[in-house]
């Protein structure tokens, strides 16, 4: 199967959206479509090789409307992305492993050891460090977080926005300021990313998954659904014992 993305002009609605979609389903070389209008484009899967001309006289028949190649980290085919086993996932294991035990290790000279603290410095070091991952290429990023993202697959701009509200979650944690509003937000964010990520675990999809970036080729699992959830729940932890106290 290929994965190729396509930039569409012409489009100025949802209507629109749903003629280009229903068009392009009628070929039985494609075998998904996603059309979005904010950055209009088209990402299909392919069950084989299609010629630009017939995408063309497709999209036409849906109206005046035009379809042009982009380049795409997805263009590569699905096929390229590794099997999942353990040792498919040891750099995103090895560096959830090294900022938990960082943090923890950072309260040695500590009389005693604080579970909330450790928590505010694991998700400090990890909104950092992942951010920092996602930021190497951002528009690599970009193209494969709106694969399965609900709402980068609508509004493209937010897989350049989301690094940098990782990058700003991280240092709100770490200098512990405003950590209502902080662990609310991480609980909301990482909340609906983990929908998209249920979503195409539970459709089987075999996507890249983009939590390191465009960095390491790691297909999207249960494991990224662990990631998010995980994450979401310290922040729902952390917000009730702030609330305690």
């Amino acid at each position: 199967m290929h994965s190729r993305t396509y930039k569409i002009e012409g489009m100025t609605c949802g209507g629109c959206v749903a003629s280009v979609k229903n068009q392009l389903l009628t070929a039985s070389e494609i075998k998904e479509a996603h059309v979005q209008l904010d950055f209009p484009q088209a990402q299909l899967n392919l069950n084989e090789p299609i010629a630009l001309e017939f995408l063309q006289a497709l999209v036409k028949k849906a109206g005046d409307y035009s379809i042009s190649e982009t380049p795409s980290v997805q263009e590569k085919t699905i096929d390229q992305l590794p099997n999942k086993s353990t040792s498919t996932y040891k750099p995103l294991l090895l560096i959830v492993s090294f900022i938990a035990a960082v943090t923890a290790l950072s309260q040695f000279p500590f009389a005693s050891f604080s579970t909330m603290l450790w928590m505010r410095h694991f998700m400090a070091g990890f909104f950092i460090v992942f951010a920092f991952f996602k930021l190497l290429n951002l528009k690599g990023f970009a193209d494969s977080y709106k694969m399965y993202d609900i709402i980068a697959a609508r509004w493209s701009a937010w897989g350049y926005i989301y690094p940098f509200v990782e990058l700003t979650l991280g240092v709100l944690y770490l200098i512990n300021l405003a950590p209502l509003a902080t662990n609310i937000s991480t609980a909301i964010i990482l909340g609906v990313s983990s929908i998209g990520v249920i979503k195409s675990n539970l459709d089987k999809k075999k996507i890249r998954c983009a939590c390191l970036g465009d960095v390491f080729n790691l297909p999207m699992s249960t494991v990224t659904i662990v990631e998010d959830l995980t994450m979401v729940g310290m922040a729902v932890f952390m917000l009730f014992s702030y609330q305690i106290l």
